[in-house]
């Protein structure tokens, strides 16, 4: 007997589903969200990662990918337009593997169920019950649990315990702390804006010379936990679930990095 073809979904088909998913009009973004680069116009199997660097896209590439999904694409705005260098080796070997790359940057921050920021919350234990911040991309709530966090001490040990890397921690909590806001990767300028909307604690990949002083002056502790490790959670939530809503195969394969 001939052996059946896989399931397989049509470019246009998968981009919809993203589309209809996260809703890119909604925002004002640093860059084109959605497909950067065409590939073959069948999907069988869809890897996700973080960012669309030469080694994920070599690897998506060895695991027989036939489209890529990640945070951090290819093009940004005001960026250099000329294709050479670091630019021209990713495109190369897209072009080469006829491999499609899609990117959602802040729509995949901010979705509900399946962004980063949700996932994030996930894993910290984190239950949000507000936003705040520019386009509403942060999270702000407690402890699902119900509990709080004895202190910024304690907060920091979770986290390292979750991330499994170092925090950075700025500032002091001034008692238990039972508010939290977060939002990935490099948001330390939301910080005010959390402080504002009631935190005691802020948690996300980055901090700025500013961010430091804010947190010892305002009370308010700060954790930068890394840009990667905040947001290497969304992408393969995402894709997976677009994955089963088409019928096609998924992988998230993951590119360590120490940012």
């Amino acid at each position: 007997m001939p052996t059946p073809n896989p399931p397989a979904a049509g470019r246009a088909e998968l981009l919809a589903a993203f589309d209809a998913a996260l809703q890119p009009e909604r925002f004002k973004d640093y860059g084109p969200n959605g497909l950067q680069v065409e590939g073959r116009p069948r999907i069988g199997k869809i890897v996700s990662g973080v960012t669309a660097s030469l080694a994920l896209i070599d690897a998506a590439a060895e695991a027989g990918a036939d489209a890529i999904f990640v945070h951090h694409g290819l093009f940004w705005r005001g960026q250099d337009g000329r294709v050479v260098g670091w630019m021209k080796e990713r495109l190369k070997r897209l072009l080469a593997h006829d491999i499609n790359l899609l990117a959602y940057h802040l729509p995949l921050d901010a979705h509900p169920l399946l962004g980063n920021n949700a996932q994030l919350g996930l894993q910290l234990g984190l239950a949000a019950d507000g936003r705040f911040g520019e386009q509403d991309l942060g999270f702000i709530g407690r402890r699902a649990d119900g509990a709080s966090f004895a202190d910024a001490a304690e907060l920091a040990r979770h986290l390292e315990h979750v991330l499994n890397r170092p925090v950075t921690q700025v500032g002091q909590a001034p008692a238990a702390i039972e508010r939290v806001a977060w939002c990935t990767g490099g948001a330390q300028g939301y910080f005010e804006a959390a402080i504002a909307a009631g935190a005691q604690a802020f948690i996300t990949g980055e901090i700025s010379e500013p961010q430091a002083h804010l947190a010892r002056e305002c009370g308010v502790a700060f954790f930068a936990c890394g840009h990667h490790a905040t947001e290497r959670y969304g992408a393969p939530a995402m894709a997976a679930h677009v994955a089963a809503q088409l019928g096609i195969a998924h992988q998230f394969i993951e590119i360590d990095n120490p940012a």
